[in-house]
């Protein structure tokens, strides 16, 4: 590819000279000069359309003959691009702009409610701002105004009132542009629709096309019935809409309650609305801006590292807002990012500390935890799970509270499965590895192959990253997967369809002359989501791949702290920064920085490992720190009940807390300061939101050391953030990348077939279902099996019975024609719906069979 030269000219903006390239819109060139001009529907980040008209400016371009010329009219800035010679007037410098912009404004505002002390735009709301800067000091309006019932809920956690709209179509747009999810439409034009009965509209306006929600009405004034599905479409008949196609919907396309799914993105429509037309239904009417303590802050629901904004009142989290960082999340994050906050403080939150069941003091609480670990250490050894939603700093203290004050390398931080293959992989690939792979390289690249990765599901800005750089033609996407997600199919990705468990093979296989080979050796990168680690030898295929082709390769996890645990040591065969457990020099280096005379050299149990040895009672106790029973494998709960001791570091009351002995309240990330590291190996510092009586978890750490007889040495975020910044940096020596061989899968016995799980971003987590509204805008569940498979299993309904080892499960059924034989697809951790409740992981063998010939 050449390189890009973009011709700089010179423009006159209300007199003043300024470069920027050529074609460059006026609005943002104004911007470049310091002249704002008013607008509502221009977005930076999204096509400009000129809807609002509020940016009218005039405009002046050299003629045939040179001579410079204003246009007979004014144009709006914002759709309108620059050239050689152009002149612009703004509302600074022309009257006739200023006039028009007046003009503008006292439109929106005929019908306008003008109800801004109760409206939650209200302090912050752009409209408000430019009526008192560009608009009349008072309304020549005396007519009755335009009313529409409200709100109109459009999407579970969005409520519209329409009245305050000033059609700028910001919400469809991004709803179409950037999430794929065009729920959202502008319906109508002027009084109706003519030659159709229904067209007695109060005018244009959003909303989904639903005729009974929209308050449609026939030409005799009566309303479309509401039929039993809750829904109309534009002419009164039963159905439903996504935007302004009609229709029913089909397995996938519905969310938990039986609606339309809307998007995971939905809410960013609320933000960017310039008026308070869309207002969040659990902030709606809970402050005013000018009420909010604003803090920045980063994203806690995944690996992404998006810049978040908490906004706090009376010492309560009301509301979090996407931040601006054009690195990372540009201005977008996702729905369950912006409402699922409320775990951090709902009536599950653990007050005080607990002992057998009993809540007791603080001291006292540690002085049984002590007493346990010292016991439990004495009688076989105590491990550590961490789970991935720590800060980096809390992550890190308790990789050394394992080794200096237990002595043990059991501490791991995946909930899942885990392997050797995928140790060796982030030991010599990733952990401590610092800044690699980018969102700008991803958005450059010229091709993107994910594996075991779906990138809407388990990392929400990477998916509106790639879709972005897909819809500019900049790069394509391939995936590695059983079938085609709505995803996938957003992204336009090309579909390679794998078996599971055959995905080494399958990248094996690829060579130079097929499409994604040579993509990839053109410039590509290699998408690896956490799931690739259960995938024998794909981890290993990967780096083959990358060898052969040249691309980099990233590793994306699923949680927020998963990154940062991994390079701080929280991990059986590493320690902080990278090091190697079994390398003398590196154990050697970390015990003089800790002030211990030797570390343990054998490297210790995966998490599975672990509660295998504890339920065996080879290890007598075992140390969890905000770790959900639904993460962990199935047979966890009865590996703890056979645990001698239990400590449980948590936020709220969940299954472990209640299976634990000893249980230590520690603070949410809104009330502590500290560290996340994105995907990318990006460290993303945030802020203290909040004051609290509760402590960080690297606290209650320290003092349950000193406790115990040994000295941590962090007692303050300062001293954890020096002692995680001096292991920065580690160039010694690592482990070896594996280099598993490819498995041919072993054939299959009938009927059984092969399962295909992923997490969907919306499930059974506990942070989603503290929210009522996020989790009732969850997809559906439902399997997926191809027409070959259902033919085989005699599947005539329209659901399916799935059955493993511990149980079955009953969901709809979608039929795929990319779908390989003898596999079937469905949700690895829904409400209801957990693949462990099958007792088997992705990979092996399940049966299928109708739904009405299963016996209740």
């Amino acid at each position: 590819m050449g390189n890009d030269v973009t011709e700089l000219i010179d423009v006159k903006i209300d007199g003043r000279t300024v470069q920027v390239p050529n074609g460059t819109l006026i609005i943002r060139a104004a911007e470049k000069a310091g002249v704002i001009i008013p607008r509502f529907c221009d977005h930076p980040l999204l096509k400009p359309v000129a809807a609002c008209r509020q940016c009218l400016v005039e405009v002046a371009r050299p003629g045939r003959d040179g001579t410079v010329a204003k246009m007979p009219m004014p144009l709006p800035a914002c759709a309108e691009r620059v050239g050689p010679g152009t002149e612009v007037y703004t509302q600074r410098s022309s009257e006739v702009a200023a006039k028009a912009q007046e003009g503008v404004m006292e439109f929106l505002l005929l019908n306008h409610p003008l109800d801004c002390p109760i409206c939650d735009k209200g302090g912050e709301c752009p409209l408000q701002n430019q009526a008192m800067t560009n608009g009349r000091t008072n309304s020549r309006f005396t007519d009755e105004k335009r009313t529409f019932p409200k709100p109109l809920q459009v999407a579970p956690s969005i409520l519209l009132d329409r009245d305050r709209c000033v059609l700028c179509q910001r919400c469809a747009r991004f709803q179409k542009e950037i999430a794929g999810d065009p729920f959202i439409q502008l319906q109508g034009r002027a009084g109706g629709a003519p030659g159709y009965h229904v067209h007695a509209l109060h005018g244009s306006q959003m909303g989904q096309f639903d005729a009974a929600g929209l308050d449609f009405c026939e030409s005799d004034g009566s309303h479309p019935e509401i039929h039993s599905n809750g829904y109309s479409d534009p002419f009164g008949k039963p159905g439903i809409a996504e935007g302004y196609e009609a229709g029913p919907l089909s397995v996938g396309e519905a969310d938990v309650e039986g609606r339309l799914f809307t998007s995971y993105f939905s809410g960013n429509t609320v933000q960017i609305c310039p008026v308070g037309a869309l207002t969040s239904s659990s902030y709606r009417f809970r402050a005013r801006p000018f009420d909010l303590r604003s803090v920045p802050s980063v994203a806690t629901q995944d690996a992404s590292g998006a810049a978040t904004r908490l906004d706090v009142r009376r010492a309560e989290l009301v509301r979090v807002q996407a931040g601006e960082d054009s690195e990372i999340n540009e201005e977008w994050i996702t729905d369950k990012e912006r409402w699922g906050f409320t775990w951090q403080n709902d009536a599950k939150r653990l007050k005080k500390a607990r002992v057998d069941g009993a809540e007791v003091g603080y001291l006292d609480a540690l002085r049984a935890a002590a007493d346990g670990v010292k016991r439990a250490k004495e009688n076989g050894g105590v491990a550590v799970l961490t789970g991935g939603r720590l800060p980096m700093e809390d992550a890190y203290a308790y990789s050394k509270f394992a080794r200096v004050v237990l002595g043990t390398n059991d501490i791991d931080f995946r909930t899942r499965p885990a392997s050797a293959e995928e140790d060796a992989f982030l030991a010599s690939t990733v952990a401590g590895s610092g800044l690699g792979v980018t969102y700008t390289d991803l958005e450059n690249a010229a091709h993107v192959l994910t594996v075991g990765f779906e990138a809407e599901e388990e990392c929400g800005n990477v998916f509106l990253r790639l879709r972005k750089a897909v819809l500019a033609g900049k790069t394509s996407v391939s995936v590695l997967a059983p079938f085609a997600s709505e995803g996938t199919k957003k992204l336009s990705a090309r579909l390679i369809p794998t078996i599971p468990g055959d995905e080494a093979c399958v990248l094996d296989a690829l060579s130079a002359g097929e499409e994604t080979y040579d993509a990839l050796a053109s410039g590509g990168i290699i998408l690896l989501g956490e799931r690739a680690g259960e995938m024998p030898g794909a981890l290993s295929a990967a780096l083959r791949l990358a060898e052969r082709t040249g691309a980099r390769l990233a590793w994306i996890p699923r949680r927020a702290g998963d990154r940062g645990a991994l390079d701080v040591g929280a991990a059986p065969n590493l320690l902080p920064g990278g090091r190697p457990v079994v390398v003398t020099a590196a154990r050697e280096e970390v015990a003089e920085k800790w002030g211990v005379d030797s570390l343990p050299e054998n490297p210790g149990r995966s998490t599975e490992q672990i509660l295998a040895a504890v339920k065996s009672g080879e290890l007598a106790g075992v140390i969890l720190a905000g770790v959900d029973m639904a993460d962990l494998p199935a047979g966890a709960d009865v590996a703890l009940e056979a645990a001698s001791f239990v400590l449980s570091l948590e936020v709220r009351e969940s299954d472990v807390s209640a299976a634990a002995d000893v249980v230590l309240p520690v603070a949410p990330p809104s009330e502590k300061g500290g560290s996340f590291v994105n995907w990318e190996g990006r460290i993303r510092p945030f802020g203290q939101a909040l004051t609290s009586v509760a402590k960080p978890d690297r606290v209650v750490l320290n003092d349950l050391a000193e406790e115990c007889g040994y000295e941590l040495g962090l007692p303050t975020l300062a001293d954890a953030v020096r002692e995680v910044t001096s292991f920065l940096g580690y160039e010694g020596a690592r482990l070896k990348a594996p280099g598993e061989s490819a498995r041919l899968l072993e054939p299959l016995v009938q009927p059984n077939v092969r399962v295909a799980s992923w997490k969907l971003m919306l499930g059974a987590d506990s942070l989603v279902a503290a929210e009522p509204t996020l989790a009732g805008a969850a997809r559906a569940p439902y399997a997926v099996v191809s027409e070959s498979t259902a033919r085989s299993a005699g599947l005539t309904g329209e659901r399916v019975t799935v059955t493993g080892d511990g149980g079955s499960l009953d969901l709809p059924l979608r039929i795929d024609s990319q779908m390989p034989d003898a596999v079937v697809w469905i949700p690895q951790n829904f409400q209801g719906c957990r693949l462990a409740d099958l007792g088997v992981q992705a990979g092996q063998t399940v049966t299928l069979s109708s739904s009405s010939e299963v016996t209740q």
